[in-house]
This record gives C-alpha cells, sequence and structure tokens, in this order.
C-alpha cells in the first residue's frame, strides 16, 4: 500500500524548461488561486520513479506533459491524469507520483500552454480566460497524440490504459472515454456532465451527457453532495441506463464539496479522498488496467 507524507522543508523542486522554449515558470509550485492558507499537501517522494517532463507532437505544437513512471524495467499499465483548470502544478504532479509508486505509468499533459499557464496566476477570472481557449477538438486531438506517445514507449503496455481527471479534467475525462477505445475505464473526479444553468447553444460543445451511448469503456464518477455540478447526478445516471451502460456508476459523498481530493485546498475531505482513491484503483483493477503486484483493500 502507498503510504503518503506530509512535505517538510523546501517545497518540491521545479522543472526548469527554457531549453525547450516554455517558460521558467512553467510546472512551478501549487496553482496560486486554489492553494488553502492553512493547506498541508501531500508530497510523494521519487523514491524508484523516473519522473520528467516530455514534449510530443499535436496539431503541429509541441505539447509539454509531466511523466512519472516506475524505474523497474518492463511495461506498465497507463494512467493519462487530466488536470483540473490550474494545469500542471504540484498537486498534479503528485497525483502521477503516486500512481507511478503503485506501478503505473503516468502522464499529464499540458493542455492550456498553447495560451498560458493558469497555476501561477491568482485572479481565477484570468484562469478561466487562458482555459476557455481550450475546444473539446483540441483537447481530444492533445488526448489522441499523447496516446500515440504513449503506445511507442517500450515502458509502456498499451493494452492496460485508463484516464483520470479532476474538475475540468473529469468533464476531459468523460469525453475521453466516450471518444478513444483505447481506454479500458475511467475514473472521474467532480467533472461537469451538462450544460451549466442558462448557457447559450454551443454546437461545438461536447456535453458527456450527451455522448454516454458511445463510451467505450467504463465510467466510475466520484461527486461530492454538497458541490453544485453533483444536481446533474441523476441526469446522468438516467442517461447512462437508457444507454445500458451498466458498467458505468456515479459515487456521491452526501458531506463533500467540489474539489474535495485537492489536498492544498479548503475544499479538501481527507476521508472522502482516500475512499474515492481506494476506489478509481479498484475501478482500474477491475477493469483490466492494474499493476502485476496491485491487490485492492
Amino acid at each position: 500500500m502507498l503510504t503518503l507524507t506530509r512535505p517538510e522543508g523546501a517545497p518540491p523542486r521545479d522543472f526548469d524548461l527554457t531549453r525547450r522554449g516554455v517558460a521558467a515558470s512553467f510546472f512551478a509550485g501549487y496553482a496560486a488561486a486554489g492553494l488553502g492558507a492553512t493547506a498541508e499537501p501531500i508530497h510523494t517522494d521519487e523514491a524508484g520513479l523516473v519522473v520528467e517532463t516530455v514534449h510530443f507532437p499535436s496539431a503541429g505544437f509541441s505539447l509539454p506533459a509531466y511523466l512519472a513512471r516506475p524505474e523497474a524495467g518492463g511495461r506498465f499499465p497507463t494512467i493519462l491524469v487530466v488536470s483540473e483548470v490550474f494545469g500542471i502544478h504540484d498537486y498534479i504532479r503528485d497525483v502521477c507520483r503516486r500512481l507511478a509508486k503503485l506501478g503505473y505509468v503516468a502522464l499529464a499533459p499540458a493542455f492550456f500552454v498553447r495560451v498560458g499557464d493558469p497555476a501561477p496566476l491568482q485572479d481565477i477570472n484570468a484562469v478561466i480566460k487562458i482555459v476557455a481557449q481550450a475546444s473539446d477538438q483540441q483537447v481530444m486531438g492533445d488526448v489522441g497524440a499523447a496516446l500515440t506517445f504513449l503506445k511507442a514507449q517500450p515502458f509502456v503496455d498499451r493494452t492496460k490504459m485508463a484516464v483520470t481527471g479532476f474538475c475540468w479534467g473529469g468533464g476531459v475525462t468523460w469525453l475521453a472515454c466516450e471518444t478513444f477505445t483505447d481506454f479500458k475505464a475511467g475514473v472521474v473526479w467532480y467533472g461537469r456532465m451538462v450544460p451549466p444553468p442558462g448557457s447559450p447553444t454551443d454546437p461545438n460543445r461536447m456535453w458527456p451527457v450527451a455522448g454516454v451511448s458511445h463510451l467505450h469503456g467504463p465510467v466510475l464518477g466520484l461527486y461530492g453532495g454538497r458541490d453544485p455540478l453533483a444536481a446533474a447526478v441523476p441526469a446522468m445516471r438516467d442517461a447512462l441506463a437508457a444507454a445500458h451502460r451498466t458498467s458505468s456508476e456515479i459515487v456521491v459523498y452526501p458531506d463533500a464539496g467540489h474539489g474535495f481530493h485537492a489536498d492544498y485546498r479548503s475544499s479538501y475531505n481527507a476521508a472522502d479522498a482516500e475512499d474515492g482513491w481506494r476506489r478509481m484503483l479498484a475501478f482500474f483493477s477491475e477493469n483490466g488496467v492494474a499493476p502485476k503486484a496491485f491487490r485492492p483493500r
């Protein structure tokens, strides 16, 4: 079982990407707009891991991504990790290392970097402006490019691939499982499923509730009962039932709010985050995406 420890002393090292033409501040620190004043984020060390920033082509752009994997040789099951609106900051990198410690390859692409890095920004409106420019079509193209990159790596078991995502990334996880046959399972952490109330109709937007009949792999949704996004759970459950996607399920934690897994935020709920993590690993295992040594509790 993976043991997670609290950080002491200096924060984890930043990744200097200036040689690749990306600002040195990229991939640095916790999200400024979301960091809780009294937060004590979990920190997972790099012992026994290979941790690096990689690049792969996507629509004529060299897309950076954070990669963590076991140091040992061989091919490993792989999880695509999709960030919240804050991009690839310390929390998302730590999630990748947690998965790598368990025997997974974990890759977190930087979907927003064409426009900017939202992590250092304190103004949430400025963050949203960056995120809004990442269209569903661009993001699905980037997911496809990430899959192409991963399947070419000698350390990836291409028959065992799954996806998980948080908040914005949760919505992307639904869409990825509706779009790509490569994902044998997906785990959604409080991702949007339906259009926001009163939002204008946009024919270019892809909403998960409209595409559940196209799900290629089962999805586990993890939502907080105090999160406004959970209001869409009944509609999504109905859509899944109507599409006969009975292997997908949604779990609601009554006392949790939005972002309950985000240990750097005031919304963090340790008990529900731990239970959700356990459910995620068991769900991956049940659907054939687990390291050989993994034994669900």
